[in-house]
């Protein structure tokens, strides 16, 4: 006997009963989107290892360790996206998106590869949805595409969740930040974590991400970013929080939130759930406004985030509100004329936007009626012999247990009242 092939760790099968949540989120992500006037934006599955490269910065995890990367045939190094933000000013600049449209307000359903540990919400090929605005450099754009993602997530019913914002200013308050901290936490690097002591070298900020507590306990007193940002970028900050403050949305201002991918600059933030444990976050962004000439474009400000699917639907899994879609019939046919009224029966009522589960087994009546009520089937249809010769099928609810005889030509009408 052949040895049984598994999928790969850190990957999942999403079977029938669980495709119905990601249908719903994905229509509920298109829908309220686009009522912000975002439009739709797919790129490729993999690119050039360099846009990586270049976007995230080498001395992130990302690129050092968690990229699935190769080279092919002709010699290309090409690697599975990691992220898509880079993909999205990728084809911002190929295609000269902003000749065409003084500003571009963008969001994208995709899946991601990033081989990193798997824990709870987080796969090796994972699905992320999020939006990029590029054109404008004002705060209110930042308030937009924070309130965006605050408002979905309670759209969807869910609750106790946490905004946390920081500035994290220009370039140079950044260089001028992370020598300051590399200074403050050196005395202390013998008792960092062997992951923090890495990141001291490559990249201290990556230690203000840490979930250790003795690692917090040591952060306490460390120097805040924002006491390093200039004059306009404090403003701009400021400013942000005011048009929060007018939507009435609640935010924390957590100085330790930095975000751990170089492009990042000025106004960060998260949104997490006390749902998802140590890894609490739903989504995660901020501004980029120097990327896009970092990638051979001319300079344009842009925003955004990034948000899990995963992490989503765990959110999800103890709220009420969460979307099941059952049958609303379950055609049950005996014998072989009965199986050609069904097929017929069902195709009108598909037309009319019923869902229909035809029996294709040839089970008995009794097998049929359970496999319906497995199903949570709203009605039956039942058609023998004796409903064909009488031009009516038996519709039994499956909720009350009443059940009715109806003429054939009638059950589309009797089923809509």
């Amino acid at each position: 006997m052949s040895e049984l092939i598994k999928n790969i760790k850190g990957t999942k099968d999403i079977l029938a009963q669980e495709s119905v949540i990601w249908q719903f989120l994905e229509v509920e992500i298109h829908q309220f989107f686009q009522k912000f006037g975002f439009s739709e934006i797919r790129t490729p599955a993999f690119e050039n290892t360099n846009l990586f490269v270049r976007s995230i910065g080498n001395q992130t995890d990302i690129v050092s360790k968690e990229m699935y990367s190769w080279v092919d045939q002709g010699g290309n190094n090409l690697t599975l996206k990691p992220e898509v933000t880079a993909s999205v000013v990728r084809a911002y600049i190929q295609h000269n998106l902003g000749k065409k449209f003084s500003i571009n307000k963008l969001y994208y359903i995709d899946t991601l590869f990033r081989r990193e540990r798997p824990q709870k919400g987080r796969y090796r090929q994972f699905r992320q949805f999020g939006v990029e605005v590029i054109g404008s450099m004002y705060p209110e754009q930042d308030a937009e595409v924070i309130a965006l993602a605050y408002n979905f997530y309670q759209s969807l019913g869910i609750k106790n969740l946490n905004l946390k914002l920081n500035s994290i200013g220009s370039k140079e308050a950044r260089i001028k930040y992370k020598e300051e901290l590399y200074n403050y936490l050196v005395p202390y690097k013998n008792k960092l974590s062997k992951i923090s002591q890495n990141r001291l070298k490559t990249n201290p900020l990556r230690i203000l991400d840490t979930k250790i507590d003795f690692e917090s306990e040591i952060l306490n007193n460390a120097p805040h970013i924002i006491d390093f940002i200039s004059k306009d970028d404090k403003q701009h900050f400021n400013d942000v929080l005011h048009l929060l403050d007018h939507l009435q949305i609640k935010y924390i201002i957590d100085y330790n939130l930095v975000r751990g991918l170089d492009y990042y600059c000025k106004t960060v933030f998260e949104i997490q759930s006390d749902k998802l444990g140590a890894q609490d976050a739903l989504c995660g962004g901020g501004r980029y406004d120097y990327l896009i000439e970092e990638l051979g474009g001319k300079p344009a400000p842009a925003i955004g985030f990034a948000a899990g699917l995963e992490r989503l639907i765990l959110a999800l899994e103890d709220e009420e509100n969460q979307p099941i879609k059952y049958p609303d019939i379950y055609m049950i046919s005996l014998g072989d004329e009965a199986i050609k009224v069904s097929f017929s029966l069902a195709q009108t009522l598909r037309n009319d936007n019923f869902i229909v589960i035809m029996e294709t087994l040839r089970r008995s009546l009794k097998a049929q009626m359970k496999e319906a009520n497995k199903l949570n089937s709203k009605h039956t249809i039942i058609i023998g012999e004796e409903e064909i010769k009488n031009q009516k099928a038996i519709i039994k609810n499956m909720e009350s247990g009443d059940q009715k005889a109806i003429s054939f030509n009638q059950i589309n009408s009797y089923l809509k009242k």
